[in-house]
């Protein structure tokens, strides 16, 4: 069991999936734990029973109920040391296909949402000098995915709102990290996920194709939600919490091979790139 100096987490989007097996874990290892879900009774059994639980309804849509949950946590715990922004949701459409009224919302919940509720929280670490923000962006921070672009641009914009927060709050004591999964038994690909169906036919092979396999894999993805709950306590636990941790062996695969291609194709441009400067 945790002493009563342990870390105070605070979880967004705990009715399911990643957050809810985090929030068990934490509450199980004896953290103060504060679980949020838009329905706080869908979290009555991680909670009940336990004194260094609170459940707490929260939107992070909502500026007033983050504010309300915020000021909630403090007076049960008395701070926050660890905000999980895990909460938001999956929209699938080809990029020509997708609706203006599905990417906002989408954009709410994953980037603004996520915005708002690290600010909320952004005081209280500042003067204690001391804190840890955590946000789960997948892989599809790193990649756009055909059939996923939108997604991949919420958790593109969560990827470099995180590197300008990580420069800010190192000196006062702040640390960042993203967490980016692969294809985990969560429900993201399966109740949670929203699709705008394919219609044109030149997209039939690529956006269709991936979005078809994203819900058909539903509940037979390899990522074991157990074991990432473990991974995030461990680094949060770490004397130097990594700027990322990557889960999964196809996210691993898929960001590396990523990565090292965009950065040969930066490098094999170099001399176009810095004859783009003024003569010096």
């Amino acid at each position: 069991m945790a002493d009563a100096s342990s870390h105070v987490w605070f979880i967004t989007g705990c009715s399911t999936g990643f957050g809810r097996e985090l929030a068990r874990q934490t509450i199980a290892r004896g953290f103060p734990t504060v679980a949020t879900a838009r329905d706080k009774s869908k979290l009555a059994d991680l909670v009940d029973g336990h004194s260094n639980a609170l459940a707490l309804d929260l939107d992070v849509t909502d500026q007033a109920q983050i504010g309300a949950a915020v000021k909630a946590a403090k007076e049960k715990f008395g701070r926050i040391d660890v905000l999980v922004n895990n909460a938001g949701y999956g929209y699938q459409a080809s990029i020509e296909e997708g609706r203006d009224d599905e990417i906002r919302e989408m954009f709410d919940a994953n980037v603004f949402g996520l915005f708002a509720m690290t600010r909320a929280v952004l005081p209280g670490m500042r003067a204690r000098r001391k804190g840890h923000v955590i946000s789960l962006t997948s892989q599809a921070g790193f990649i756009g995915f055909p059939g996923s672009g939108y997604y991949a641009a919420s958790k593109h914009a969560v990827e470099g709102f995180s590197d300008a927060l990580a420069t800010e709050g190192a000196p006062v004591g702040i640390k960042v990290t993203c967490v980016a999964p692969g294809p985990f038994r969560t429900d993201w690909a399966g109740r949670s996920l929203r699709q705008t169906p394919v219609e044109i036919p030149e997209y039939q092979e690529t956006a269709a194709v991936r979005m078809k396999f994203t819900a058909g894999n539903s509940g037979k993805q390899p990522g074991d939600p157990v074991r990432a709950g473990e991974a995030m306590i461990t680094i949060v636990e770490s004397e130097n919490p990594p700027r990322h941790l990557v889960l999964g062996e196809d996210a691993f695969n898929g960001v590396t091979r990523k990565l090292k291609r965009s950065l040969d194709e930066i490098e094999s441009l170099k001399e176009l790139t810095l004859s783009t400067d003024f003569p010096k």
